[in-house]
């Protein structure tokens, strides 16, 4: 059984950043044919041949099993609640088990949104198998989609960006989480870390002696602080206590001097320089106002 849907978008949709062109979603029984027949000119493809697209493609299993490979990836096998992703210009192919068969969720879009997150090393034709295990959220998602392309609405293309914005963003941060957490000491540790760090703002704690507290190198520790927050220790605690001065300048008496002193900066231009950088607006301009 398949349902699909494919979308026209025009000039003014394109300046929006990503735009959807096609979405539906399939249930393969055991033993069924593959692909399945309805798609239109361009996305049906040969298994043995495989396809290029001239799209992006974000595909979701929540059931069964099957393969998959490209130009950048050999063949890999797909588990229950895999995700996959397509790249425009890249050769492809997949299918399910057929012993298995699968349920699959679809969505075709392009855009720069996405180009510049390729660019960027988010998202790449060497890794493009994401293993989030089964989740309603992205489920939901996915029927969302649907339904605004079948209504058809007013600006549904910029409705389907979001939910296209939203799926990824799920995807990425599912899979990270899902890395992270095979070591749970290490994420205890980190946690430990960061409140170690958020109650010492007022204090001349350094990451060093963090390190040092929870029994681990500071080279060690700092490489799996950045995995796990994106940030490194040292620059998560800068950016704890500039939020903090922002606090202190609105609801304090505390001169510009005294709370950067509190709040350990080297001088009171030290700390006015990265307020201005990280907030956009002076320290005196805040307490002015």
């Amino acid at each position: 059984m398949q349902i699909s849907k494919y979308l026209l978008a025009n000039e003014r949709d394109a300046l929006w950043g990503l735009t959807v062109s096609t979405i539906g979603h399939e249930k393969i029984a055991p033993g069924d044919p593959y692909p399945t027949r309805g798609h239109a000119d361009g996305y049906y493809f040969n298994v043995e041949k495989g396809r290029t697209l001239n799209e992006y493609q974000l595909l979701y299993n929540p059931e069964g099993e099957g393969w998959f490979q490209s130009a950048h990836c050999s063949r890999r096998r797909l588990k229950a609640g895999d995700m996959f992703l397509l790249f425009p210009g890249e050769w492809h192919s997949y299918h399910p088990l057929e012993h298995t068969g699968w349920t699959s969720y679809w969505i075709g879009f392009k855009g720069r949104n996405m180009d510049d997150r390729v660019k960027a090393g988010f998202l790449s034709p060497e890794k493009p198998i994401y293993h989030v295990g089964y989740s309603a959220v992205i489920e939901t998602l996915y029927k969302r989609a649907y339904e605004a392309a079948v209504e058809e609405a007013a600006y549904s293309q910029q409705v389907m960006a979001g939910i296209v914005n939203d799926l990824i963003g799920t995807m990425y941060s599912l899979e990270r989480n899902k890395e992270l957490s095979k070591n749970q000491q290490q994420v205890d540790m980190i946690n430990r870390a960061r409140l170690r760090i958020r109650e010492s703002l007022e204090s001349d704690l350094t990451i060093q002696q963090v390190a040092e507290e929870l029994g681990v190198s500071y080279s060690n520790f700092r490489k799996l602080f950045k995995e796990y927050t994106g940030l490194s220790p040292a620059t998560y605690q800068q950016e704890l206590r500039l939020q903090r001065a922002k606090e202190l300048l609105t609801t304090t008496n505390y001169s510009i001097k005294e709370i950067a002193y509190r709040l350990n900066f080297e001088s009171p231009d030290y700390f006015s320089a990265k307020f201005k950088t990280k907030m956009g607006i002076k320290p005196s301009e805040v307490k002015a106002r």
